[in-house]
Protein backbone atom coordinates (compact mmCIF):
# COMPACT_ATOMS: atom_id res chain seq x y z
CA UNK A 1 0.00 0.00 0.00
CA UNK A 2 1.33 3.47 -0.62
CA UNK A 3 1.73 5.75 1.64
CA UNK A 4 -0.26 8.94 2.67
CA UNK A 5 0.74 12.62 2.18
CA UNK A 6 0.80 14.98 5.09
CA UNK A 7 -0.20 18.49 4.32
CA UNK A 8 -0.05 21.40 6.57
CA UNK A 9 -1.25 24.87 6.89
CA UNK A 10 0.22 27.61 8.84
CA UNK A 11 -0.18 31.25 8.59
CA UNK A 12 -0.63 34.01 11.55
CA UNK A 13 -4.49 33.95 13.43
CA UNK A 14 -6.35 35.86 10.82
CA UNK A 15 -4.60 34.75 7.71
CA UNK A 16 -7.58 32.55 6.90
CA UNK A 17 -5.96 29.32 7.28
CA UNK A 18 -9.14 27.62 8.55
CA UNK A 19 -11.36 28.49 5.89
CA UNK A 20 -8.61 27.43 3.49
CA UNK A 21 -7.92 23.84 5.63
CA UNK A 22 -12.14 22.77 4.99
CA UNK A 23 -12.09 23.74 1.47
CA UNK A 24 -8.46 21.72 1.01
CA UNK A 25 -10.06 18.64 2.82
CA UNK A 26 -13.08 18.64 0.55
CA UNK A 27 -11.40 19.27 -2.41
CA UNK A 28 -9.03 16.29 -2.19
CA UNK A 29 -12.01 14.36 -0.98
CA UNK A 30 -13.56 14.92 -4.48
CA UNK A 31 -10.48 14.00 -6.20
CA UNK A 32 -11.10 10.46 -4.77
CA UNK A 33 -8.23 10.69 -2.18
CA UNK A 34 -9.13 9.58 1.62
CA UNK A 35 -8.21 12.24 3.70
CA UNK A 36 -7.95 12.81 7.67
CA UNK A 37 -8.77 16.27 8.59
CA UNK A 38 -7.22 17.39 11.95
CA UNK A 39 -5.51 20.59 14.33
CA UNK A 40 -2.94 21.41 16.10
CA UNK A 41 -2.72 21.78 19.63
CA UNK A 42 -5.52 18.79 19.20
CA UNK A 43 -6.07 16.31 17.33
CA UNK A 44 -6.60 13.67 19.69
CA UNK A 45 -8.63 13.35 22.78
CA UNK A 46 -5.48 14.39 25.21
CA UNK A 47 -4.63 17.00 22.55
CA UNK A 48 -7.77 18.63 22.55
CA UNK A 49 -7.68 18.74 26.80
CA UNK A 50 -4.16 20.32 26.11
CA UNK A 51 -5.84 22.68 23.41
CA UNK A 52 -8.31 23.83 26.29
CA UNK A 53 -5.42 24.99 28.45
CA UNK A 54 -3.18 26.49 25.95
CA UNK A 55 -5.69 28.76 24.15
CA UNK A 56 -6.52 29.77 27.66
CA UNK A 57 -3.71 29.61 30.67
CA UNK A 58 -1.54 31.74 31.37
CA UNK A 59 1.62 29.79 31.37
CA UNK A 60 5.51 30.00 31.43
CA UNK A 61 6.74 30.40 27.71
CA UNK A 62 8.48 26.40 28.60
CA UNK A 63 5.77 25.42 29.60
CA UNK A 64 3.90 26.48 26.61
CA UNK A 65 6.03 24.79 24.20
CA UNK A 66 6.37 21.90 26.10
CA UNK A 67 2.85 21.03 26.13
CA UNK A 68 2.42 22.13 22.22
CA UNK A 69 4.96 18.93 21.76
CA UNK A 70 3.38 16.74 24.21
CA UNK A 71 -0.11 17.06 22.51
CA UNK A 72 2.30 16.65 19.16
CA UNK A 73 3.83 13.44 20.09
CA UNK A 74 -0.17 12.18 20.96
CA UNK A 75 -1.15 13.48 17.95
CA UNK A 76 1.63 11.76 15.56
CA UNK A 77 1.11 8.36 17.47
CA UNK A 78 -2.64 8.05 17.82
CA UNK A 79 -3.65 9.70 14.49
CA UNK A 80 -0.83 11.19 11.77
CA UNK A 81 1.54 8.29 11.22
CA UNK A 82 -1.09 5.26 11.96
CA UNK A 83 -3.39 7.33 9.36
CA UNK A 84 -0.36 7.94 6.77
CA UNK A 85 0.88 4.23 7.18
CA UNK A 86 -2.50 2.86 6.02
CA UNK A 87 -2.37 4.98 3.20
CA UNK A 88 -4.70 8.05 4.26
CA UNK A 89 -3.66 12.03 3.21
CA UNK A 90 -4.05 13.91 6.57
CA UNK A 91 -4.36 17.52 6.20
CA UNK A 92 -3.63 19.46 9.34
CA UNK A 93 -4.34 22.97 10.46
CA UNK A 94 -0.70 23.59 12.11
CA UNK A 95 2.12 21.02 12.89
CA UNK A 96 5.53 22.23 14.16
CA UNK A 97 6.58 24.96 11.56
CA UNK A 98 3.75 26.81 14.40
CA UNK A 99 5.92 26.51 17.18
CA UNK A 100 9.00 28.07 15.29
CA UNK A 101 6.59 31.04 14.55
CA UNK A 102 4.94 31.47 17.71
CA UNK A 103 6.91 29.64 20.49
CA UNK A 104 10.01 31.04 18.80
CA UNK A 105 9.40 33.83 16.88
CA UNK A 106 6.30 35.46 18.45
CA UNK A 107 7.72 34.66 22.65
CA UNK A 108 11.39 34.71 21.76
CA UNK A 109 12.10 30.52 22.84
CA UNK A 110 15.39 29.93 21.64
CA UNK A 111 15.50 27.45 18.31
CA UNK A 112 18.05 25.36 19.72
CA UNK A 113 14.95 24.40 22.67
CA UNK A 114 12.44 24.33 19.63
CA UNK A 115 15.06 21.67 17.67
CA UNK A 116 15.84 19.68 20.31
CA UNK A 117 12.09 19.19 20.94
CA UNK A 118 11.43 18.63 17.63
CA UNK A 119 14.03 16.06 17.01
CA UNK A 120 13.27 14.05 19.88
CA UNK A 121 9.22 13.89 19.14
CA UNK A 122 9.54 13.55 15.26
CA UNK A 123 12.28 11.80 14.83
CA UNK A 124 13.22 13.39 11.21
CA UNK A 125 9.42 12.92 10.35
CA UNK A 126 8.29 16.11 8.30
CA UNK A 127 4.75 17.41 6.28
CA UNK A 128 4.91 16.22 2.93
CA UNK A 129 3.90 20.20 1.83
CA UNK A 130 3.25 23.03 3.64
CA UNK A 131 1.00 26.05 2.92
CA UNK A 132 2.12 29.21 4.49
CA UNK A 133 -0.83 31.89 4.35
CA UNK A 134 1.16 35.54 4.51
CA UNK A 135 -0.85 38.30 5.67
CA UNK A 136 0.29 42.06 7.02
CA UNK A 137 0.09 41.95 10.71
CA UNK A 138 -1.66 44.72 10.40
CA UNK A 139 -4.66 43.35 8.23
CA UNK A 140 -4.50 40.27 10.27
CA UNK A 141 -5.19 42.27 13.10
CA UNK A 142 -8.13 44.16 11.22
CA UNK A 143 -9.59 40.50 10.55
CA UNK A 144 -9.62 39.27 13.74
CA UNK A 145 -11.32 42.02 15.31
CA UNK A 146 -13.65 42.32 12.89
CA UNK A 147 -15.11 38.46 13.78
CA UNK A 148 -16.80 39.19 16.61
CA UNK A 149 -15.79 36.29 18.11
CA UNK A 150 -13.95 35.75 21.68
CA UNK A 151 -10.48 35.74 21.62
CA UNK A 152 -8.55 33.29 22.75
CA UNK A 153 -5.01 33.47 24.34
CA UNK A 154 -3.14 33.89 21.15
CA UNK A 155 -5.81 36.13 19.50
CA UNK A 156 -5.40 38.48 21.92
CA UNK A 157 -1.73 38.86 21.42
CA UNK A 158 -0.46 42.43 20.27
CA UNK A 159 0.43 43.31 16.55
CA UNK A 160 4.07 43.46 17.07
CA UNK A 161 3.76 39.76 18.42
CA UNK A 162 2.16 38.58 14.96
CA UNK A 163 4.70 40.99 13.28
CA UNK A 164 7.48 38.62 14.55
CA UNK A 165 5.65 35.47 13.96
CA UNK A 166 4.65 36.75 10.49
CA UNK A 167 8.60 36.93 10.09
CA UNK A 168 9.53 33.96 11.84
CA UNK A 169 6.87 32.08 9.21
CA UNK A 170 8.86 33.31 5.90
CA UNK A 171 12.48 33.09 7.57
CA UNK A 172 11.36 29.41 7.97
CA UNK A 173 9.51 29.23 4.41
CA UNK A 174 13.31 30.24 2.88
CA UNK A 175 14.89 27.56 4.87
CA UNK A 176 12.88 24.88 3.61
CA UNK A 177 11.73 26.00 -0.06
CA UNK A 178 11.53 22.44 -1.09
CA UNK A 179 8.36 21.60 1.50
CA UNK A 180 7.19 25.12 2.01
CA UNK A 181 5.09 27.35 -0.13
CA UNK A 182 4.12 30.49 0.61
CA UNK A 183 0.36 31.79 -0.08
CA UNK A 184 -0.63 35.29 -0.64
CA UNK A 185 -3.62 35.27 1.69
CA UNK A 186 -4.45 39.08 0.72
CA UNK A 187 -6.15 37.54 -1.90
CA UNK A 188 -9.90 36.95 -2.60
CA UNK A 189 -10.99 33.80 -0.99
CA UNK A 190 -11.97 32.59 -4.75
CA UNK A 191 -8.66 33.45 -6.41
CA UNK A 192 -6.85 31.81 -3.17
CA UNK A 193 -8.93 28.30 -4.03
CA UNK A 194 -7.71 28.86 -7.68
CA UNK A 195 -4.15 28.89 -7.22
CA UNK A 196 -4.63 25.53 -4.60
CA UNK A 197 -6.29 24.20 -7.54
CA UNK A 198 -3.98 24.22 -9.67
CA UNK A 199 -1.19 23.01 -7.54
CA UNK A 200 -2.63 19.89 -6.17
CA UNK A 201 -3.52 19.24 -9.91
CA UNK A 202 -0.23 17.97 -10.23
CA UNK A 203 0.57 16.70 -6.51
Amino acid sequence: MMRGKFITLEGIDGAGKSTHHAWLVEHLRKRGREVVATREPGGTELGEKLRALLLSEPMHIETEALLMFAARREHLAKLILPALDSGKWVVSDRFTDASFAYQGGGRGLSPEKLMALENWVQEGFQPDLTLVFDLPADLACSRLAGTGNAPDRFEQETRDFFQRVREAYLVRATRYPQRMRVIDAGKSVGEIQKELEVMFAIY
